[in-house]
């Protein structure tokens, strides 16, 4: 008999930002490094004087949807051209700023550059992150330990859980809003029940350990912080139009007071075991829930409408 206190759940699915703020690519399986999932945020577009862009200014970038292959990238938009980015190739050094970081980076040259300036309106550049430049995640959040990122926001990946979207879904056709896709909200992994067990609404928020048994041994992630969401959850990625539907909702019932009252939907985590193992679709994760004085987390936090 299982202990009500553990997890039993499977990687439903992987998703991975190779452009921070363009469109996801879904992938079967991805290896995980010490910055997360292999390209994840590895190239970044910022404007004229170094800094970065987001969907948060420009929306359009939602429309940007990259494929990666064996030995490219291929970046498509409405409107455009194909643009095709070698994988092992990048030009000039240069530095960039992303938050509150100044990092070293390459510039992708002349031709992405204009590629993204056309399709944004907007003078922009293409740069990938230097893999020598170490950009460490917040020590107050991960106890100490030592998280490396690339371009993402402040840690190496985001988990949020089949439930999570579920009730979200259901409390937006409750009010007469049409459901929205797990993309929005941008995460790595997306957990979904194993066969015989059910997932809670932000599970993932209560989780002290996530284990994924691979085939080169245990993956371990800890979750470490809620994820404050910004406005980029209102844009469809379909369309890159922005309604406020979620955003309203969210701050219905996910003003989170672990991170001073802001909203929340997923958790950071950071990779503590599993180097270069290779992550795949329908993994089995398992867990353990974190208890304090009263209780189990999952007991009081959240509950469903």
């Amino acid at each position: 008999m299982s202990n009500p206190s553990d997890l039993a759940a499977v990687v439903s699915r992987l998703y991975v930002y190779p452009v921070k703020s363009c469109a996801a690519v879904s992938v079967p399986e991805a290896v995980l490094t010490e910055t997360g999932l292999e390209f994840d945020r590895a190239w970044m577009v910022v404007d004229g004087a170094g800094n970065f862009l987001t969907q948060r200014e420009l929306p359009r970038m939602a429309l940007i949807r990259p494929q990666l292959k064996h030995f490219e990238m291929v970046l498509r938009a409405p409107g455009m051209l194909a643009l095709h980015i070698a994988l092992d190739q990048v030009e000039a050094p240069t530095r960039v700023r992303v938050w509150d970081d100044e990092v070293d980076a390459y510039d992708m040259g002349a031709i992405a550059a204009q590629w993204f300036s056309d399709f944004l309106g907007s003078p922009a550049r293409l740069v990938r992150f230097d893999p020598e430049h170490k950009r460490v995640s917040s020590l107050q959040w991960t106890q100490g330990v030592e998280a490396f990122n690339q371009f993402s926001d402040g840690f190496p990946l985001l988990v949020i859980s089949e439930a999570s979207l579920d009730h979200l879904n259901a409390r937006l056709l409750a009010q007469g809003a049409a459901a929205v896709g797990m993309e929005r909200f941008r995460p790595n992994i997306v957990l979904g029940p194993a066969a015989g067990s059910e997932l809670a609404p932000h599970d993932e928020d209560r989780l002290e350990l996530l284990q994924i048994a691979t085939a080169q041994g245990a993956v371990q992630l800890r979750p470490v912080k809620p994820c404050p969401r910004c406005p980029i959850p209102n844009i469809d990625p379909a369309t890159g139009l922005s309604s406020p539907e979620v955003g309203d909702l969210l701050q219905s019932y996910r003003q989170d007071a672990r991170v001073n009252g802001a909203l929340t939907f997923g958790m950071n985590a950071i990779v503590l075991q599993g180097l270069e193992h290779l992550l795949k679709v329908g993994q089995r994760v398992s867990a353990n829930y974190r208890f304090d004085q009263a209780g189990p987390h999952r007991i009081h936090f959240y509950p469903c409408f």
